[in-house]
């Protein structure tokens, strides 16, 4: 995928315990030849970093990701928030957004 993220439209990595190896998924995403569309990471152990360098990820290639789906993992509404700040960008198109808001107690 690395080498040639240009033929994978879905991807779904659910219930791998990513954790800061989204960082390297984020990598992938910001190559201008990923044409990724729909993206599943559900309890992946996804972090508050990890969700940073996806939004990082998403604005600097906009233009394909429709669904990211990242209900399970332990993210407060600030950090998700990120991901959904640049829809003033008429590049921007991811349209559907999963998540779950944890409660730190």
């Amino acid at each position: 995928m690395i080498s040639n993220p240009s033929h994978l439209r879905e991807l779904s990595l659910s219930r791998n315990k990513l954790g800061n190896s989204v960082n390297l998924l984020s990598a992938v995403l910001k190559n201008p030849h990923c044409k990724l569309e729909k993206l599943w990471l559900r309890y992946c152990g996804v972090t508050a970093e990890g969700c940073a360098a996806l939004a990082s990820a998403l604005r600097s290639n906009p233009s394909h990701l429709r669904l990211l789906n990242l209900i399970g993992n332990e993210l407060t509404k600030t950090k998700v928030k990120l991901l959904s700040d640049p829809k003033e960008d008429p590049c921007y198109k991811l349209e559907t957004l999963y998540y779950c808001e944890y409660m730190f107690v």
